[in-house]
């Protein structure tokens, strides 16, 4: 991590008042191919993937807004409106916490279940169970050489809830300098138990079925962003102040906009070209002499022994090439 070069820091010194930060991936080429080399990688493929873009609308009349404004104030203009997904890090499961539930079914083939008749589930890249495995009569087409279509529907379901801030130009009663007040407040999308649906249609390509030693996977993720505004975009209509109790209340229109991405991932083992493993370089001084590897040495026949070799000489050779024991003296 490389703390940012903006001026514009917290206080503080050496660096620790830095607002954000950049990262550092460890990769470093110098543009040649010297170093270049073929690397087998065991991963998964993408097949098909769809992308679609949804999007909703949601209406907040009366939202009361915190903190109360000060008795008898005036509000000249909204500086900034905007809106975010709300997130509660402390407990996952919070009902407030804005959660997209895909809900997809097939038409031309189906997810393969398990014997409780629920979808059967594999880990996805993200480490959790996000991937079903997907079958489908494949054979008309792997005769083509060409994949099988299926059809889908899809219905996102949306609950919990978004964070909304607004920042006012204010003025007192008495007085007409002017100063910036941001107020806030949570709006509820939808509950749980009845989410905002929205639903769409799509086809998407799975590979054959027969000619793998792995099913098919199907997998799909969705994120969401929000746009707030005043719901006929004028403070005299949509606003509404208490002047005893400085309570702000308004008509709003949310906007939700939506992403979802489907993939049909199959496990392969691809040759790529890689530079190497990644190198960082730590950041706290050197006590110990030396450090352990994180990466076990490279066992392939361009690295082991002869020119590509980092340790010298060995017994093991490639699979392909007969030897004995004498050869190397190996004990």
């Amino acid at each position: 991590m490389k703390c940012s070069d903006r001026k514009d820091t917290l206080g503080g010194t050496g660096g620790i008042g830095e607002r954000c930060c950049t990262g550092q991936s460890g990769c470093n080429w110098d543009g040649t191919l010297r170093n270049v080399v073929t690397e087998p990688i065991y991963v998964q493929k993408v097949y098909d993937a769809v992308l679609f873009n949804l999007q909703g609308l949601k209406t907040a009349p009366n939202t009361v807004f915190e903190p109360r404004l000060g008795c008898e104030t005036n509000i000249v203009r909204i500086a900034d409106i905007r809106c975010r997904k709300f997130f509660n890090p402390d407990n996952i499961n919070d009902n407030c916490n804005l959660k997209i539930k895909p809900v997809t079914t097939l038409s031309g083939g189906q997810f393969v279940k398990n014997e409780d008749g629920c979808d059967y589930k594999v880990i996805g890249p993200d480490g959790t169970l996000s991937e079903r495995l997907v079958w489908a009569d494949t054979q008309f087409c792997d005769e083509e050489e060409q994949g099988t279509p299926v059809f889908g529907t899809q219905n996102i379901e949306i609950s919990g809830a978004v964070e909304i801030e607004m920042d006012l130009v204010v003025t007192p009663c008495d007085s007409n300098c002017e100063s910036m007040i941001t107020l806030s407040t949570l709006v509820e999308i939808a509950p749980e138990n009845n989410p905002l649906v929205l639903t769409n249609f799509f086809e998407i390509c799975v590979p054959s079925v027969f000619d793998s030693a792995f099913l098919p996977r199907f997998t799909e993720f969705c994120n969401l962003d929000c746009v707030i505004r005043l719901a006929t975009n004028s403070i005299q209509r949509d606003f509404c102040l208490d002047p005893r109790t400085g309570e702000l209340s308004a008509n709003l229109i949310i906007s939700l906009c939506i992403s979802c991405e489907k993939k049909i991932v199959v496990p392969v083992q691809l040759c790529v070209l890689s530079t190497g493993f990644t190198e960082l370089i730590p950041e706290q001084p050197n006590i110990c002499p030396s450090f352990p590897k994180l990466f076990p040495r490279q066992i392939d026949e361009n690295s082991v022994g002869g020119g590509g070799g980092t340790g010298g000489g060995s017994c093991c050779k490639p699979r392909s090439q007969s030897t004995t024991t004498d050869d190397c003296n190996c004990n």
